[in-house]
This record gives structure tokens, sequence and C-alpha cells, in this order.
């Protein structure tokens, strides 16, 4: 569906909001986000995750929703306006925004010298380079026991995707990454946990 009549559609409430993830991926990042303060998500898109992730956050969790949102042909992006309506929904916890890529907001975290995140979700680029570039500079801020969660990461049943850079990157420097451990596959997603220092 294009994207203008899908925005129309879903303005009319004849359409909901879209996403990648399975509802399989969304209760284990639901789980695993469950009672964390510092939430990370990279690639908000429509915001369907990120309303998985604020419900089930700490009440007096911060999540930090990422996303570069390039504008479209009207001269906004209509990816960010269903992105805000539909988090908006959500009374738990708070949620900042930032327009920017994953690169550009962790270096700013780094340079705020607030506490660690304690739950990252990776879901922006999926190319080898877009994710090196996300894992390289929000690795090494995750807090020790921290999550980190990968969408598009392995093959799943219903999509092979193991030529996918996303997948090759996380086979090849993720997985044996000695600062973490994997914790679970589910679906396309894979959540690795951050050692103890």
């Amino acid at each position: 569906m294009r994207v203008t009549t899908h925005f129309l559609l879903w303005a009319l409430k004849l359409a909901k909001a879209e996403t990648q993830t399975s509802e399989n991926e969304r209760a284990t990042l639901a789980r695993h986000v469950a009672g964390k303060k510092r939430v990370v998500e990279i690639g908000v898109w429509h915001g369907v995750t990120t309303k998985v992730l604020r419900n089930a956050m700490a009440p007096d969790g911060v999540l930090l929703g990422v996303d570069p949102y390039p504008k479209g042909r009207f001269g906004f992006s209509v990816q960010s306006v269903i992105a805000h309506r539909e988090i908006a929904r959500v009374t738990n916890g708070t949620i900042v925004w930032q327009r920017s890529t994953g690169v550009q907001a962790a270096r700013l975290y780094a340079a705020g010298n607030g506490p660690p995140p304690d739950f990252i979700f990776i879901d922006g680029e999926h190319s080898y380079e877009g994710l090196r570039g996300d894992w390289e500079a929000w690795s090494p801020l995750v807090a020790p026991q921290g999550i980190i969660a990968l969408h598009d990461s392995c093959s799943s049943l219903e999509r092979n995707i193991e030529g996918a850079g996303s997948v090759v990157f996380t086979r090849e420097t993720i997985l044996p990454d000695p600062r973490f451990r994997l914790v679970e596959t589910v679906d396309t997603l894979t959540v690795m946990r951050r050692c103890s220092d």
C-alpha cells in the first residue's frame, strides 16, 4: 500500500500502524524490557514496538526513540506523525524523541554522561554497514547485565534472510563478541546480554 494511502486510512482509523516485527518478537521484547528504566529504540517507524516497550518498561523509565524520519513529498514524515500519535496513547514512563541516526544518537547519549541504558532495541538500517555502525556506537554504552535486542539478525522458518547484511554482521561479529552472551533467538530477533565487568 502506498504511504499516502495508508496514512489517510490510518487517520480515518481504517488501517493500523505498520510493523515488520512478529507477535512472538514483540512478546519477547516486552518480557526483556519489563522493569527496565533506561530504554533505547533505534528505528521507531510507526511506533508499534515503541508502544510495546513503553507499556512494559518501569513506570519511572525513560524511553529514547531514535529515528531520522526523512521528510516525504509533503514536507513532513507521515511515519513520524503516526508514531507520535500512537505512542502518545501510552502513559507509562516518559518518551524522549531524537530525530537522528542511531550513530548520531549514541554520540549525543555518550556526551550527556547519563546512566547507561539497560535495554536497547536495534531495528534501524539492516545493511551490514548500518548494523555495524549502530552496534559499534551503542554496544559499549549498555549497562552490565543490560540487554541488546536486534531485529532481522537471523533467519526464521517463515523468513529466510541469511544473505541480509544484518544477519551476516550478527553472525560474524555480534555473536562472538566476548562482552555479550546470547540469551535467545525468536523468529528474526536475537537477544544478547552484556556480561558483568
